[in-house]
C-alpha cells in the first residue's frame, strides 16, 4: 500500500434536495458519500467506495430521486451521519489525507452538517491545507473564465463520463479522472488550495 501522504481522497456527496424550497422543518442532509482513492505518485485511481447515509431532518423528494436515483427506502438502510464520519476517519484516514471535491459545496456541507449534528468534522484542519477545490484548479489550468460543472469538464478534457451523473460514487470516480488529467498536465497543486 502506498504511503498515506501519496494518497488523495476524492469525495462527492449527494444530499436531500427539492425543486424549490425545502418543506417546513427540513434541511439538506448528506445521503450518499462517494469516495475514490487516488495514488498521486502512481497517478491512478486505486479504489472506490460508497456510503449511504440515513437522513434525520429531511426525506428524499421525488425531485431528488429523479436527480440522483436514490430513494427514501434505500437511504433508510444507510448509516447515521456520525457513523459515516467515523468510517471516513478510521477506514479512509480522512484527518491525515488531503482531499478534493468538485467545488466547495461538499466541504461546506460537511462543515454545516457536522456542526448541526454535533459530530467532529472528519477532515484535517486547517481546511485550507487539506482540501483542494478541483473545479477551481481545472478552470485555472484550462484558462476558463467560468468554472464548468463536472460533466462539462470531462467533455473539455476529452474524458468519458462513467456511470450516472449525480450519483456520489460515480461522480467521485469521474472527478478523480479529472484530478489525474490535471496531474498529467502538471497543474495539480502539491499543497491543497482553499475553496
Amino acid at each position: 500500500m502506498p504511503h498515506t501522504s501519496a494518497l488523495l481522497n476524492v469525495i462527492d456527496v449527494e444530499a436531500t434536495c427539492w425543486d424549490g424550497q425545502p418543506p417546513p422543518g427540513s434541511v439538506s442532509e448528506i445521503i450518499e458519500i462517494g469516495l475514490t482513492v487516488v495514488d498521486v505518485s502512481a497517478r491512478r485511481r486505486i479504489s472506490r467506495h460508497r456510503l449511504l447515509v440515513r437522513p434525520v431532518r429531511s426525506a428524499v423528494s421525488a425531485f431528488c430521486t429523479e436527480l440522483t436515483g436514490l430513494t427514501q427506502a434505500e437511504v433508510e438502510r444507510g448509516v447515521a451521519f456520525a457513523e459515516a464520519c467515523r468510517i471516513l476517519v478510521e477506514e479512509h484516514q480522512a484527518p491525515e489525507r488531503p482531499w478534493a471535491s468538485w467545488g466547495a459545496y461538499d466541504r461546506r456541507q460537511f462543515a454545516r452538517q457536522s456542526q448541526a449534528d454535533g459530530v467532529a468534522y472528519p477532515f484535517g484542519y486547517p481546511t485550507e491545507r487539506t482540501h483542494t477545490n478541483a473545479k477551481a484548479v481545472f478552470s485555472a489550468a484550462y484558462g476558463l473564465s467560468r468554472k464548468p460543472g463536472m460533466a462539462h469538464a470531462l467533455q473539455i478534457a476529452g474524458l468519458p463520463l462513467e456511470g450516472r451523473h449525480h450519483r456520489g460514487e460515480d461522480d467521485a470516480w469521474n472527478i478523480a479522472a479529472l484530478v489525474l488529467d490535471l496531474l498529467g498536465r502538471g497543474a495539480w497543486p502539491t499543497t491543497a488550495t482553499a475553496g
